[in-house]
């Protein structure tokens, strides 16, 4: 890796596994976080009725939706939150196909939390849900017919705002932070039986939301996680050994995740009390080294939502409804506007266009380009905290009760 810069060091991310209009959507925000999908004559807007699909969900939640083939899969909170139901649906008809129930709760809420706000991950063998119950955390695998494979006691959990943390699948391994106000811990886990193949310590602290994102170097995977007490810190995907690991670059709380963009990694931080800011890193050329900041901003700076990278530029959707469109090696913003609404929805990107959701329950559509132009919006008339998903060429929106799915062609033409 000597003599190797920074920008090369972050090619050969997850995007490469973008594929046609049969995209699957393995985790929260899709292909190793990026929220980029695949699909083609998306409108920009849709009339509720226009929906292929609407169902009622059996619960509330703020889980998102992923997607393998024909199924759909999302997390509820059923009796009070005192049950979890896991459920898959078909992909093409919103007919649910299974449902299967944890215990669950026991756990204290933030007011914009539900019990279902972990997001699954899926791969062409199993589905892995994380859930919480008296304090103390597993990971379950089941199969696509939900049948158990194997639990995991992920171990003791402390949140300040309660459970949302969300396991990746990465090459064969489960991966799962329990950042938490306690003494925690990351686990890699064998997908196929549920076995400890490293874990990572994690110091008390406030506890950070975010879900790793995976970067490639000299043909060796590296886990990149956000956390304000351990530092930004890359792990080896294979071993769990810290390849780097930033100085303090964050100050504050960590709910968005990293992405990587144009060669940058993209971190983020803030509080409900403001204070949120935007950086950028390149990487260190070697193990060992402390990755550069290249630039941060403040100004409306995104908390919840995790920003898109596109081509060379970087989008921040700020929690307060404030979008900016940034040149990402540069920092410079090329525009600014407010688009209204509140935002924890993540944005993704689907042809040429950004969809957020807003916590009205609004789904806003704007050009994903270099000049600011609003295309639409899209009334659901309920409350949406969830990061939308793209697969098989169409857009899955949840909101508190209910999933929509949209595509290129309304229902009944």
């Amino acid at each position: 890796m000597a003599g190797m810069t920074g920008r090369a060091w972050i090619i050969g991310m997850a995007l490469a596994a973008l594929g046609g209009q049969a995209q699957e959507w393995t985790r929260f925000r899709g292909p190793n976080g990026s929220g980029v999908g695949q699909a083609a004559g998306l409108p920009a807007q849709w009339s509720r009725d226009a929906a292929v699909w609407e169902v009622r969900l059996p619960g509330p939640g703020h889980s998102s939706p992923v997607l393998w083939g024909p199924r759909v899969f999302i997390n509820c909170a059923t009796d009070s939150g005192q049950r979890l139901a896991v459920v898959a649906l078909d992909a093409t008809d919103g007919r649910t196909v299974w449902t299967r129930d944890f215990s669950a709760g026991g756990f204290t809420l933030h007011r914009n939390n539900t019990f279902a706000s972990s997001t699954p991950a899926v791969d062409e063998h199993r589905l892995y849900v994380a859930w919480q119950h008296d304090g103390a955390i597993t990971l379950t695998a089941l199969t696509h017919g939900g049948e158990p494979v194997w639990d995991f006691a992920v171990g003791a959990c402390e949140f300040q705002h309660g459970m949302g943390h969300s396991p990746v699948v990465h090459a064969g391994l489960v991966i799962f932070s329990n950042d938490q106000i306690g003494p925690g811990r990351i686990v890699a886990l064998d997908a196929a039986t549920g076995a400890l193949r490293w874990e990572a310590p994690r110091k008390p602290g406030r506890g950070d939301y975010s879900t790793p994102c995976v970067v490639t170097s000299d043909g060796r995977d590296r886990l990149v996680f956000n956390t304000c007490e351990d530092r930004i810190a890359a792990l080896d995907a294979g071993s769990g050994r810290i390849v780097w690991q930033s100085g303090a670059v964050l100050d504050k709380r960590s709910v968005s995740s990293p992405v990587v963009a144009d060669g940058l990694l993209i971190s983020s931080c803030g509080s409900g009390g403001g204070g949120n800011y935007v950086v950028a890193l390149e990487a260190p050329s070697e193990p060992g080294g402390r990755p550069t900041e290249v630039w941060r901003i403040r100004q409306s700076a995104p908390y919840v939502p995790t920003s898109l990278a596109r081509d060379d530029l970087l989008f921040l959707w700020a929690d307060v409804g404030v979008v900016s469109c940034v040149e990402t090696r540069s920092g410079t913003v090329l525009w600014r506007q407010r688009v209204g609404g509140n935002y924890f929805s993540s944005p993704v990107f689907a042809d040429g266009k950004l969809y957020g959701v807003s916590t009205e329950g609004e789904i806003v559509a704007l050009a994903a380009g270099r000049d600011f132009a609003l295309l639409g919006r899209t009334a659901l008339e309920e409350n949406c905290h969830a990061t939308p998903a793209v697969a098989n060429g169409r857009l899955y929106v949840r909101t508190l009760t209910r999933l929509f799915c949209f595509g290129a062609t309304p229902r009944g033409e």
